[in-house]
C-alpha cells in the first residue's frame, strides 16, 4: 500500500514535465531556432558551423561606408536583393513592415542592393517607397561571394545575432512581415 502514493507521485511528475516539454516551458534556451523553420520560414536553412563575417564594404545612399562589423549589438536581418530581381522587390515591403514592427529594439533590418547603373538607382527609388528601410549598395557583388558558403541566387537572407554570429539563411523569397519570421527574431532578441 505504501508504494502506490510513491508511483502516483512519479507518474503525476513525468506527465507534469512531459506537459511542460510540449507546451515549451522546458523545450527551448533563448536564442534557439530550432523549429522556427515552418510556414513562410519553412526555407530557412540554420547555420550549424558559421564563418567570419565577411569584413566587405558597402555603402549607404550617400557614399558612406559600411560593413558588417558596425551592427554588432543588434539582430540583423542582411538581406542581399537586385531591383532585377521580382522575388527581392516582392519581398522588401514585408522586411520594411519587419522593421517597423520591431521599431526601438535592437534590430536592423539591411538591405543590400546588388544591381548597378540604371537598376542601382532604380533600386533607391523602390526603397525610398518602403520606409523605414536604408539603401544599401554594393554593385560588386564581393559582399555577394565574400560569404562562406557564398551566396548563389538573389534574395538571400542571412540573420546574425547581437554577437555578429550567422544563425540562419534564407535563400529565395519570403514574407517577412508575419508570425513566423517574427518569433525567429524574438528568439535572437530573448538571447543576451
Amino acid at each position: 500500500m505504501r508504494q502506490i502514493p510513491v508511483v502516483v507521485r512519479i507518474l503525476a511528475a513525468t506527465t507534469l514535465a512531459a506537459l511542460l516539454y510540449g507546451l515549451g516551458g522546458c523545450s527551448k534556451s533563448p536564442g534557439d531556432l530550432t523549429g522556427l523553420n515552418t510556414g513562410a520560414m519553412a526555407n530557412l536553412q540554420l547555420t550549424k558551423s558559421p564563418a567570419a563575417e565577411p569584413s566587405t564594404v558597402f555603402h549607404d545612399a550617400k557614399g558612406g561606408a559600411h560593413t558588417l562589423a558596425e551592427f554588432k549589438g543588434k539582430v540583423l536581418v542582411l538581406n542581399l536583393w537586385a531591383y532585377w530581381c521580382a522575388p527581392c522587390k516582392e519581398e522588401i515591403p514585408s522586411l520594411a513592415r519587419l522593421q517597423t514592427e520591431f521599431a526601438g529594439q535592437d534590430v536592423a533590418i539591411v538591405p543590400v542592393s546588388v544591381g548597378k547603373g540604371d537598376d542601382e538607382v532604380k533600386g533607391q527609388a523602390f526603397l525610398a517607397q518602403n520606409p523605414p528601410l536604408a539603401f544599401y549598395t554594393e554593385p560588386t557583388y564581393a559582399l555577394a561571394f565574400a560569404f562562406k558558403p557564398t551566396i548563389e541566387g538573389m534574395p538571400t537572407t542571412i540573420i546574425y545575432d547581437r554577437q555578429g554570429v550567422e544563425r540562419a539563411r534564407l535563400s529565395g523569397g519570403a514574407d517577412w512581415s508575419g508570425p513566423d519570421a517574427k518569433k525567429v527574431i524574438e528568439a535572437l532578441l530573448q538571447a543576451k
